[in-house]
């Protein structure tokens, strides 16, 4: 499967983004779409986790109750809603599937998209 993020851009803190991540060449509905990000300097984090389905989510304690992934399976897209954006956001935003869902922060999933960048002024 091949994924495609996209709609990062400049934002003042306190603002919000919507990321998008089309995927191509595979089942869509069978794969769990996960969100991670990588700051300069840093390494990749996770970021936010759905199943297949869309019933189950997970949160990286870092973006819990301001972010959002949700799934739309007909347009084969995952999103990313980000509300009260803080400086520390500032990073590549990649999204990533998998056929198994899993809630481990560091679980290696199998396909990657290219990033999209996400920088919050203050």
């Amino acid at each position: 499967v091949q994924l495609q993020a996209s709609g990062g851009g400049l934002v003042q803190a306190g603002g919000s983004l919507r990321l998008s991540c089309a995927a191509s060449g595979g089942t869509f509905s069978t794969y769990s779409l996960a969100w991670f990000r990588q700051a300069p300097g840093e390494e990749r984090e996770f970021v936010a986790v759905i199943s297949w389905s869309g019933s189950s989510t997970h949160y990286a304690d870092s973006v819990k109750g301001r972010f959002t992934i949700s799934r739309d399976n007909a347009k084969n897209t995952v999103y990313l809603q980000m509300n009260s954006l803080k400086p520390e956001d500032t990073a590549v935003y990649y999204c990533a599937a998998d056929l198994y869902y899993s809630e481990d922060s560091n679980y290696a999933m199998d396909y990657w998209g290219k990033g999209t960048l996400v920088t919050v002024s203050s």
